[in-house]
């Protein structure tokens, strides 16, 4: 019985950080080494990575750096790399180079059929894709003048529902930027602003409804490309303080959190493009080792989840 019950109460949150890679430990280009970031820094055994780096083992947590050209020349990018995280597909090779934010036709199907909701669902496991999108991102999507990612396409094919704004304003959803800013004008005007670490309660709440959750925070890609110092570090420290309230309830015994990003970008703000840096995979809590021993490349996040919930 015992074994059953933790069986059932194995949870797995993935945090997708767009664009960030292990960079070199230089204030002037790097705003990790600018921002004040203690929880992270705490999670990474009290330095965070950067390059030379050296995968580590702390008393918290897995650091695993992972190259994300997937075997194919040119500079990664998020449609390319968000194929293989959520997906365990190869699509940079299987397309023959890599490509943007919205996935080409040729990969729809692998997508349908492998996307981590699709797979999980399955297997019987609840999911759910915590970020909330106002009702101006469904109207453009609907009349067709805006194309899906590939987190949005895989929710479409496994028929998970995204979140709207009145799941927000419950508390039941994860604004894009943590705090809710944005919101009023977007036509939401009930929105209020939050604290980033109250969003990381929230999605602790969510988290604790589901097997599997994912959240995605793309302003650390926004970010690198505009290449203002100041509005990086404080994309990070949002980040940092919304990692804080997460953890605040966060029980290891019972939940893997997986941290991962798909290229190199923020890390390196002389260049407005992206990087060829490696990029972390951080793991804390359950399993973190084993699932860490499973992971040699972005195609392997998929599948290393899917065996946790079929080996337990």
């Amino acid at each position: 019985m015992g074994a059953e019950t933790q069986k059932s109460n194995l949870r797995v949150v993935l945090l997708f950080l767009d664009g960030v890679g292990i960079g070199k430990k230089d204030a002037a280009i790097n705003p990790f080494f600018c921002a004040r970031m203690p929880t992270l820094t705490t999670l990474c055994g009290g330095e965070l990575p950067h390059v030379p780096f050296k995968n580590k083992s702390t008393d918290q947590s897995e650091v695993i750096a992972i190259n994300a050209t997937l075997g194919v020349s040119g500079l990664p990018q998020s449609g390319t790399g968000q194929t293989a995280i959520f997906t365990g597909v190869n699509g940079a090779k299987k397309f023959g180079r890599h490509f943007g934010p919205h996935p080409p036709s040729i990969l729809r199907q692998a997508i349908a059929e492998k996307n981590i909701f699709h797979q999980l669902k399955t297997i019987g496991k609840s999911v759910v894709f915590a970020n909330a999108f106002p009702q101006r991102f469904f109207d453009y999507t609907e009349s067709g003048t805006r194309r899906l990612t590939v987190t949005t396409l895989s929710c479409r094919f496994a028929g998970l529902p995204l979140l709207m704004a009145h799941d927000l304003q419950r508390d039941e959803g994860i604004s894009a930027d943590f705090i809710r800013t944005q919101w009023p004008e977007l036509g939401h005007s009930e929105i209020k602003p939050i604290s980033s670490k109250t969003a990381g309660k929230h999605l602790a709440q969510i988290a604790a409804q589901h097997d599997f959750t994912l959240f995605e925070y793309w302003l650390t890609d926004h970010a690198g490309h505009g290449q203002k110092m100041a509005f990086a570090v404080d994309v990070l420290e949002r980040f940092d303080e919304f990692l804080s309230g997460f953890l605040e309830t966060f029980d290891p015994s019972h939940t893997l959190l997986m941290i991962v990003s798909d290229h190199g970008n923020i890390e390196d703000l002389s260049t407005k493009s992206h990087t060829r840096n490696k990029v972390p995979c951080i793991l804390v809590g359950r399993q973190r080792r084993q699932v860490a021993h499973r992971i040699k490349n972005l195609t392997h996040i998929t599948p290393a989840i899917i065996r946790l919930f079929l080996d337990l």
